[in-house]
């Protein structure tokens, strides 16, 4: 079990003041609900997915003020021959705070982007979060549900190399593969090795190219009573995608501060400073403001899509097709059917240039043999009337 600890900023919401006498007390639900939800707890699920390199255990660490996955030993991982696909390892931890429980899963897909092709490297990321829904449903058509396991994952963030130009063609397809399947949040990482300048520029070239792709990303509900939350909510999501800093040692400042961040020669990269990156922004959208509409969006819209899907595709108790290991395989059919046409071809041609010389040696022996007949025809004939003038001069002297 781990213990988090975090500032008065970040602190939920206290519950509704308890209703007064007047009145039927309809207007004390909001407190049973709140006391129901502080003793169950909540279970919250975040996928991290990116090359190997872009802080993706760094960030995880930093963002819950707790070593949650344990960082990598670096002169060691050439020691380890690299898996051949890509791998889905979990990690579970319990977040404690004002007597709140969190059952806290972290999803990491090591070996994604690693590979010289990586053509296929989503399939089975995609077939997780497919796997996750389908396993949901399951449980669901069971005569008993107590116990039920959930690990539908309510929130993908999808770390983004900082090269300062624009998505590659691999973002661009897993992006656009994970936004129809779960709350995608584009994260860029290691934003401390980009200028002000230069990741303005990235950010809007990620937006445009967002656009032009139509690719689903997370937006949190904007419009709110409060004006307050309503400026606060556009302000986040102007920073999408979030550029952010991770890193869980202390460092001193020029002003003598003792904050989180990274030491340069030119000064401090701090991690909760919003002029230096969005990493603030983006922890109180997963934690503090946004963590119950990320659950319920996953709840009733991609799990209800994918659950739609299943039952006007297959009858009840079939199992699940496995369209993506079609797709993986696609590429090698593909070409496996086309050099066997290109050899069925390639053989066809040969027995028809076969053919064709068979005939035309059959034609050049038939007029040969048609010549040999006439020339015998012609030999015949000088035969016989040789035969015929030799009777002719016998006759004559007898």
């Amino acid at each position: 079990m781990t213990d988090i600890l975090s500032t008065a900023d970040d602190l939920p919401p206290p519950p509704p003041p308890p209703a007064t006498s007047v009145g039927t007390g309809i207007a004390n639900l909001p407190n049973q609900r709140h006391k129901i939800v502080a003793k169950n707890g909540a279970n919250f699920t975040i996928m991290v997915c990116g090359e190997s390199g872009a802080g993706k255990t760094t960030f995880v660490n930093t963002l819950f003020t707790s070593t949650i996955k344990d960082p990598k030993i670096l002169n060691k991982r050439h020691l380890k021959t690299p898996s051949k696909t890509v791998q889905i390892q979990i990690t579970k931890a319990e977040l404690e705070e004002k007597m709140f429980k969190v059952k806290l899963t972290i999803i990491d897909t090591p070996g994604f982007g690693d590979y010289v092709n990586n053509r296929h490297s989503w399939i089975p990321i995609v077939d997780f979060i497919d796997d996750q829904h389908e396993n949901y449903m399951r449980q669901e058509q069971q005569p008993s549900r107590k116990g039920a396991i959930d690990m539908r994952v309510h929130a993908c963030l999808y770390f983004i190399k900082p090269t300062g130009h624009t998505l590659t063609p691999l973002d661009i397809e897993v992006m656009q593969r994970l936004g129809s399947r779960v709350n995608l949040i584009p994260v860029i990482a290691k934003a401390d090795s980009l200028t002000p300048t230069t990741l303005e520029k990235f950010k809007q070239n990620i937006r445009e190219v967002i656009a032009a792709q139509n690719i689903q990303v997370y937006s949190c509900p904007i419009d709110s009573d409060d004006e307050g939350t309503t400026k606060r909510n556009r302000t986040m999501m102007d920073a999408l995608p979030f550029a952010v800093i991770g890193s869980t040692q202390d460092v001193m400042t020029a002003d003598g501060r003792k904050v989180k961040g990274r030491e340069y020669s030119w000064g401090v990269a701090e991690v909760e400073n919003d002029a230096h990156c969005d990493f603030k922004r983006l922890r109180s959208l997963l934690v503090r403001t946004h963590m119950l509409d990320l659950i319920t969006t996953t709840e009733d819209n991609h799990y209800e899509n994918y659950r739609q899907t299943q039952m006007e595709t297959r009858k009840f108790g079939d199992p699940r097709t496995q369209p993506s290991e079609n797709a993986k395989f696609k590429e090698e059919e593909e070409s496996l059917r086309k050099r066997f046409t290109d050899q069925v071809k390639t053989e066809e041609n040969r027995f028809r240039s076969w053919e064709k010389q068979l005939l035309s040696e059959r034609d050049r022996l038939h007029r040969e043999l048609e010549v040999q007949s006439e020339r015998i025809k012609e030999l015949q004939s000088e035969m016989e009337s040789y035969y015929y003038h030799q009777r002719d001069k016998s006759s004559i002297r007898k």
